[in-house]
């Protein structure tokens, strides 16, 4: 499951408007990977389609990163890119409005070890930084069951 750090969501930097955080876990694979950064905008507007960071139902000091996928009654349907990974709206239902913390702006893919070559710096400089939006989802997963 993607799961942000923890770290800028209590105290002084939870009242940040803008925040940034590190993904880990496969469940966003295509359109996140574990080490990418995100940059995030708490109290954003949530459509569907839009990537969001939220509290977990059941582990509310777990925060996870999915896909809001539709709104349903007073809360949303997530649903994580990557279909294998689990840990999403199929296993615990509709996320309460409240639980849903901030909406991802951008995410920037850092440079990985090995990555040394002119090729493999030219295509990591041509992809590192990317919107997250709904518009360039790369998710084929936008239909709640």
């Amino acid at each position: 499951m993607a799961e942000p750090a923890q770290g800028p969501w209590s105290g002084p930097a939870a009242r940040r408007a803008f925040q940034v955080v590190e993904v880990t876990g496969p469940s966003m694979v295509p359109t996140l990977y574990h080490g990418d950064w995100l940059l995030v905008q708490r109290g954003a507007p949530v459509r569907p389609g839009d990537v969001v960071i939220l509290r977990h139902p059941f582990q509310q000091d777990l925060l996870v990163v999915k896909r809001a996928v539709e709104r349903r009654g007073n809360g949303w349907w997530v649903l994580g890119d990557n279909a294998y990974a689990g840990g999403d709206s199929t296993d615990y239902g509709t996320v309460p409005e409240e639980l849903v913390l901030a909406r991802v702006r951008a995410r920037y893919r850092p440079l990985r070890k090995g990555q040394r070559s002119p090729f493999a710096l030219l295509a990591w400089a041509a992809s590192a930084v990317r919107l997250v939006s709904a518009e360039r989802s790369t998710a084929r997963r936008l239909r709640a069951r």
